[in-house]
């Protein structure tokens, strides 16, 4: 019997040896790639881009990603579902470290890149673009004969009149615009005013500096008031629109 007990005791020890044998060769293979993706937003799932986290669960998102949710009266985070309170969501600087101490495989070249310029080298990368060129084109889910929007407009971000720098949200334009353009005399269309509804784009601002600053402090998308319908909004977008060129 103490023969028998001492076999089972064994094969189980064994058996427990191998699993974790098992799961430390699994860590020590486990691909580069996937330090990319534990430092990847839940709603894009890509690299954070100026991650945010929200106060009472912890979740982490992009700054962009989750401001959908801000503008509602009872929001709830997208992770988990719990309620919070939309004042408590604050700037992720640990994750930001973070994302400046790790590298991980470009997908498509495999050169390895700092996690926080991971999107930036994306969006310039030949073979991520051929990648993409291949993907399938989207297909409804449910078979409709509406037609599916193609030229559905950018207010995310903007690119720069003067110089055609791309991909700056509304503070990081008006930023470079200021460091970059302070003494630029050339006319140019907003190319924030000329991405909204109501928005010209043929208009050409006559001070753009003094347009930005007075005009886009705020962003659109954040103080949208929805306490008030669709066509009043657009006539005081509009009345503020002249009474400020």
């Amino acid at each position: 019997m103490m023969a028998m007990f001492r076999s089972f005791v064994s094969a189980t020890q064994l058996r427990q040896h191998h699993h974790q044998h098992q799961q430390s060769g699994a860590a020590a293979a486990a691909p580069a790639e996937s330090i990319e993706s534990q430092f990847s937003c839940p709603i894009c799932l890509e690299v954070y881009h100026k991650p945010v986290s929200i106060v009472g669960c912890a979740h982490t998102f992009c700054g962009e990603c989750l401001q959908p949710c801000l503008q509602v009266t009872s929001p709830l985070c997208p992770l988990c579902r719990v309620p919070f309170d939309p004042k408590k969501v604050d700037k992720s600087s640990s994750m930001e470290k973070q994302l400046s101490s790790y590298k991980a495989p470009c997908r498509g070249c495999s050169k390895k890149v700092t996690l926080v310029k991971m999107r930036s080298h994306i969006s310039s990368c030949t073979k991520v673009q051929e990648q993409m060129a291949n993907c399938p084109k989207f297909v409804p889910v449910v078979p409709t004969s509406q037609p599916i929007p193609s030229n559905i407009p950018n207010r995310s971000t903007f690119v720069c009149p003067y110089c055609g720098a791309r991909n700056l949200d509304q503070q990081e334009l008006v930023k470079h615009c200021m460091e970059n353009h302070r003494n630029d005399p050339n006319k140019v269309v907003c190319p924030v005013c000329s991405a909204m509804p109501w928005g010209d784009p043929s208009y050409k601002s006559s001070n753009f500096l003094q347009h930005l600053l007075h005009r886009h402090k705020f962003s659109y998308d954040t103080f949208v008031d929805y306490s008030i319908d669709e066509e009043a909004a657009l006539q005081a977008a509009l009345a503020l629109s002249l009474a400020e060129n």
